[in-house]
This record gives C-alpha cells, sequence and structure tokens, in this order.
C-alpha cells in the first residue's frame, strides 16, 4: 500500500535516518456482539498537519519515555483509554515517513471491552472500528489520483464506510493485513 515512489524497501526503513521518532498504537477492541475491530481515529479537518486523515491514535516521543509508552500515553490522551486497560501484545515494522522526517513504530495492543467512540479531542475528530477481515478483502484496496509535491500521482488506499485511510497508516494496516489473514476469523486467538 506504499506510493510507486516509496516501494524501496531503503526509503520506508528506519535505520540510519535522522528522524523524529512517534509512536502509534493498532488496538483491537471487542465490540457489543464480541466481534473484532480495529479502532481508528480521523483527524479534525482544521488541524495544521494531517488535517482530516484516519490514523491510529498516536504521537511524538517525549524525552525519557519508551516509544511503547509512547503510544499508550498518545492513544489515552487522544481517546482517552487509560494506559492501565491496554495489553500490548506486539510490533509492527517501524516505518520512516520523508515528508515530516518522522521515524513511526507502530505497536499492536488489545482491550477487553468496547471503548467509548463518542469522545472528541483537540486531535481527534472521530473514532470508528473496523473489523480485521474487511482488510484482506480485494475490492477494499483501490487507488486515486493525488497532487504530490506538485506531481499527480496514484496514491493506494483502504476504502471503508467512506473513509479513506493512505500514506502511512494505510502501510502500516498492509502488513497488519499480512499477519493476520490466517487468524482474522479467530477473535480468542488476537484478544
Amino acid at each position: 500500500m506504499a506510493p510507486l515512489s516509496r516501494r524501496q524497501p531503503s526509503r520506508a526503513s528506519v535505520q540510519a535516518k535522522d528522524c523524529r521518532e512517534a509512536g502509534v498504537l493498532a488496538l483491537f477492541y471487542p465490540d457489543e456482539n464480541r466481534n473484532p475491530q480495529l479502532l481508528l481515529t480521523k483527524r479534525p479537518e482544521a488541524m495544521n498537519k494531517h488535517a482530516g486523515q484516519v490514523a491510529f491514535p498516536g504521537g511524538r516521543r517525549e524525552s525519557g519515555e519508551s516509544l511503547e509508552e509512547t503510544a499508550l500515553r498518545e492513544t489515552e490522551e487522544e481517546v482517552l483509554i487509560p494506559i492501565g486497560n491496554v495489553d500490548l501484545v506486539g510490533a509492527l515494522t517501524s516505518l520512516y515517513i520523508p515528508p515530516s522526517n518522522f521515524c513511526v513504530h507502530p505497536f499492536v495492543g488489545t482491550i477487553d471491552y468496547t471503548p467509548d467512540l463518542s469522545v472528541r479531542t483537540e486531535e481527534v475528530a472521530e473514532i470508528f472500528g473496523m473489523p480485521p477481515a474487511h482488510l484482506i478483502k480485494r475490492e477494499a484496496r483501490t487507488t486515486m489520483k493525488m497532487d504530490v509535491g506538485g506531481a499527480e500521482r496514484d496514491i493506494p488506499y483502504f476504502a471503508f464506510n467512506g473513509h479513506v485511510v493512505w500514506g502511512a497508516t494505510a502501510m502500516m494496516l498492509a502488513e497488519l493485513a499480512a499477519v493476520l489473514d490466517p487468524l482474522v476469523l479467530e477473535w480468542d486467538s488476537i484478544i
């Protein structure tokens, strides 16, 4: 799900990059019927950076904290899920984001309850769940034309209930889909 210009492994790798660091959390939770959902947020349209984009909760690492602590702290700040409620179960591949010069470190966690999806914060205009099975549907992946750096390019994205999930989040979701594919219907093995 990387744009053509970013498909070289060295472009996405965080190795030898002098970058700012961020931690994000791919958080699974059960819906009211105990079906697995992946929590995603939509940024407010008025934000200076990443306005209106769909993302995992997360943000910039603060001095003295681990990247795991960053992901958990940012999740608590953005979607009000207490740090102590999250069980970290693993990590995905870290990803370098050239336009913002961030090295993003994604973690995977679970909670055992349905969070309050009506929460709105300074950095979150909407919270919604996506069934993990959606990630492996061929029709969920498509492309759109976008102006990137003054040139029109085909950008891959996940389509879900009117949402467009592209960029680094789409790249992380694609890795998550590859990992989850054999487990996607076995919720007990995830949570």
